[in-house]
């Protein structure tokens, strides 16, 4: 039996069977219950430094009005 046809059996085979594994697997470990949290943190980091609506004023406009 020569190289390649070793090699395509064995991709064909076993290499795509612990492809699958490792898709499922990640799937599985993506959407388990305790994750969720984790990914609600991440989803809000875009928004963590942003100024309220009401307050369009900068820091420096603030602070020369307020004497």
């Amino acid at each position: 039996m020569d190289t390649y046809s070793f090699l395509r059996q064995l991709a064909d085979s076993w290499v795509l069977l612990a492809m699958f594994v490792f898709f499922v697997a990640v799937i599985l470990w993506a959407f388990r219950p305790g994750g969720s949290a984790t990914y609600d943190s991440i989803a809000n980091i875009p928004l963590r430094d942003d100024k309220p609506l009401g307050d369009t004023r900068s820091t420096t406009e603030k602070g020369a009005t307020d004497d």
